[in-house]
């Protein structure tokens, strides 16, 4: 049996401790109030004997005061009780010592180990996890109520990014890039006026997109559209050149081929800054800027000619890739890229059909771009078509005081994820008290989430100039409060969900894609989003239904439950909770229905979704895939690609990774062993996605459906 302690660590079960404990107590109250030591030893016993794989400290000690009720022991369970007072003022005093020092030795899996595009070894990204561990020990201790750090460590529900939530930070947003290209910033207290060409406009775009990452734990997205005007500008700078030096003695078709040439190196180095720069540059955060381009041809715009182009290099480059050390091109994990389909190039007949084509080809290759279907956005976002957040979370329309829409320049305050399946367990089958539980865990979710909205309250723009000061959100003067872009729905909160399908299961005993099954699963879906609508009306802050696209929580939320309440099948067995409304992978079901059906979720989770399918053999499908991406286009807003595939980022394999002698996996080319340079899925189960360190924290890494 292991025991969770508070600080989240695990430590194997002591019935010593437990005894020394009530010993402790009995010592401190009269004779006749003592128990002896054979009482002690059954209560010890008792506890034991519960058979469960993991206990939280504060279990243990609730069943110790309930066998002392129940022996009528009252004098020694007030003892008992402020034993545990005592212990917790102690505990008060210091909890980090022994994490920090563990991951300064390199021996902190569960730190180091969380996120993979940080690399927990350079001293640069250790100070930034050293931080992290003082806030989310401040965070549990201090600054959530301890109702909420007890819902959080129970599983109930999921506070996002403690490791950041001591500073006064936001999670992600959409940078107003056009305003801080277009009027000038200031970065470190220099000036960066508007650029007059297209590479310096795509080196300013770098620094930006850095100096943003480093004040904010979040993603951030960056519209590419705005890049239109300064290649126009380049174009016409070299017209004006070929004309000085050549007049009348070079031909127009001479001269335009000049310039066409003088472009397309300009375009190809601009674009090369914006891919290498981003995936060289080091934040305060340890990690290269987790940042999304957005690129949609709006036929409004009249720069598209120019942002073809662009998008086309963009595209071009991220389907060759980036050399890693040893000179191999590998799939770069940042920009994310995000490509909206129109009827301009939705693969009927459209002028743009060709970057569709391309943006297929590049899909084939390195997984992205996701797609975005600005048919359905429109009818979801009052006409609106525009970029999700870098985690994926979209806003809701709003309006400035012209009456005009305004989505760039918006942020995000935080997540708090509430546990579905967990509602019914506790339910066991009893949809009545499903809905009743599912209310109270919305209450608490709530306030958590007003937690994480007044720890905003009164920052002042000094905080980040780049932010508040300088344009990528705000222009508000030194010393300003930020507080009125809290309100009105300007910023969102999100309401984040986990595991529709389990609960489905659980509640009416089949999946959410059987009619029953989906009846609910739109039932629950509407309670989460009438909520956030309700919340919205009572305190005028932007509250969002977020599909969350935490992979890990869905493995944290099985993890407790499965100790907690032992195996179930098709809930816990599988070692994950589907992802927000998804199909959960073992079921039998096309790409189309798949889409089709997830879409009317999609709708619901206004604040943010993401659907994706698994195309088998997808470099060699091409065909499927555009069918895939027509479809995309007049069925569901956002989707994305997945394959089963294997993939060295050292030495480029494209393969199936082994599994050695020493039972880890290796690349059988190169050899190498470094889990966070390969891509890696099982065959055996069909489990499509990262694999996890086991509970042992041991070099073996496990699919997380079979554990193998």
């Amino acid at each position: 049996m292991k025991v969770i302690k508070r600080d989240g660590s695990t430590v194997d079960f002591d019935r010593s401790k437990i005894a020394k404990a009530i010993a402790k107590a009995n010592e401190s109250v009269d004779f006749e109030d003592r128990i002896d030591d054979k009482q002690i030893e059954k209560i010890v016993d008792d506890i034991a004997g519960r058979h469960r794989s993991r206990l939280l400290v504060e279990d243990i000690q609730d069943m110790v005061e309930e066998k002392l009720m129940e022996l009528q022991k009252y004098q020694l369970m007030k003892s008992y009780i402020l034993y545990r007072y005592e212990r917790a003022l102690i505990r008060k005093a210091n909890t980090t010592d022994e994490s920090i020092l563990s991951l300064i030795k390199n021996a902190n899996k569960d730190v180091m180990e969380e996120n993979s595009n940080k690399n927990a070894r350079t001293a640069s990204t250790q100070r930034d996890l050293i931080a992290g561990e003082v806030s989310k020990d401040l965070t549990r201790r201090i600054l959530l109520p301890e109702y909420i750090s007890k819902a959080h460590d129970e599983g109930a529900i999921h506070f996002h990014d403690a490791d950041y939530f001591l500073q006064p930070i936001f999670n992600c947003c959409l940078v107003n890039i056009g305003d801080m290209l277009d009027n000038g910033t200031v970065m470190n207290g220099k000036m960066i006026e508007s650029p007059k060409s297209f590479q310096v406009a795509c080196t300013i775009v770098t620094q930006i997109i850095a100096s943003v990452a480093s004040s904010q734990y979040g993603g951030q997205s960056v519209n590419v559209a705005h890049l239109g005007k300064y290649l126009r500008r380049t174009r016409e700078k070299y017209q004006r050149q070929c004309d000085e030096r050549f007049g009348d003695g070079v031909s127009e078709e001479e001269k335009k081929a000049f310039i066409d040439m003088r472009l397309k190196d300009e375009l190809k180095a601009g674009v090369q800054t914006i891919q290498y720069q981003i995936n060289t540059l080091m934040t305060t955060n340890g990690q290269s800027p987790f940042v999304t381009l957005f690129m949609y041809l709006d036929d409004n715009d009249p720069y598209i000619e120019e942002n073809a182009m662009i998008i086309e290099e963009i595209l071009r480059q991220r389907y060759q890739g980036i050399k890693n050390e040893v000179g191999v091109y590998v799939t770069p994990a940042f920009p994310k890229l995000v490509y909206v389909l129109d009827e301009n190039n939705c693969l009927k007949g459209g002028k743009y059909d060709y970057l569709t084509k391309l943006a297929v080809k590049c899909s084939s290759k390195r997984l992205y771009p996701d797609y975005i279907s600005a048919k359905k956005m429109r009818e979801n976002y009052e006409g609106n078509v525009f970029s999700p957040m870098g985690c994926r979370s979209f806003l809701s329309p709003w309006k400035d005081e012209n009456g005009n829409y305004k989505f760039e320049g918006r942020f995000n305050q935080g997540v708090v994820s509430i546990n579905l399946p967990q509602c019914g367990i506790l339910a066991k089958g009893d949809e009545k008290k499903f809905w009743e539980i599912l209310e109270e865990r919305l209450q608490l979710c709530f306030e958590a989430l007003m937690v994480r909205h007044n720890a905003l309250k009164g920052v002042i723009s000094d905080v980040s100039p780049v932010h508040w000061q300088y344009g990528a959100i705000a222009r508000l003067e030194k010393g300003e409060k930020i507080d009125k872009f809290l309100y009105g729905g300007y910023s969102s909160i999100s309401l984040g969900y986990i595991g529709l399908y389990e609960v489905t299961k659980l509640v009416k005993g089949v999946s959410h894609t059987q009619p029953e099954g989906e009846k609910f699963a739109v039932k629950v879906m509407q309670c989460l989003r009438d909520h956030c609508e309700k919340w919205k009306k009572e305190t005028n802050i932007g509250f969002a239904l977020y599909g969350t696209p935490a992979e890990s929580l869905c493995y944290r939320f099985a993890r407790i439950d499965k100790e907690r309440f032992g195996t179930i099948p098709d809930v816990t067995d599988k070692g994950y909770y589907t992802n927000s409304y998804h199909v959960d992978v073992r079921e039998h079901i096309d790409a189309f229905s798949k889409f089709r059906f997830e879409s009317q979720f999609q709708q619901i989770s206004s604040g943010g979704a993401i659907s994706y399918v698994e195309i088998p053999n997808m470099r060699n499908n091409l065909t499927a895939l555009e069918d895939v991406v027509k479809f995309i286009y007049d069925n569901i807003q956002y989707a994305e690609f997945n394959t089963k595939s294997d993939y060295c980022q050292v030495c480029g394999f494209d393969g199936e990774i082994i599994i050695n002698d020493d039972n880890e996996w290796e690349c059988p080319v190169c050899h190498n062993k470094d889990q966070r340079k390969m891509n890696v899925t099982r065959r055996t189960c069909g489990y499509l996605g990262e694999n996890f360190w086991n509970v042992g924290k041991t070099k073996e890494i496990k699919a997380r459906v079979l554990h193998l």
